[in-house]
């Protein structure tokens, strides 16, 4: 998995008590299996946070 493509996901939050950054998908031992062993370099649970790429797709 491409590790610069975390930096633009909306799950991918900042805990300020910590002072750290994680990935907040609700995955469980067997979704992270799959996700690490995956041949995919693809994460499935990526979502872009650029909340205007859906008026840039419109136009």
């Amino acid at each position: 998995m491409d590790g610069n493509m975390c930096e633009s996901c909306v799950n991918y939050v900042y805990d300020e008590e910590e002072d750290w950054e994680y990935c907040a998908v609700d995955m469980d031992e067997d979704d992270y299996v799959r996700l690490v062993t995956s041949p995919r370099k693809v994460c499935p649970f990526y979502r872009n946070d650029d909340e205007y790429a859906v008026v840039r797709h419109q136009m």
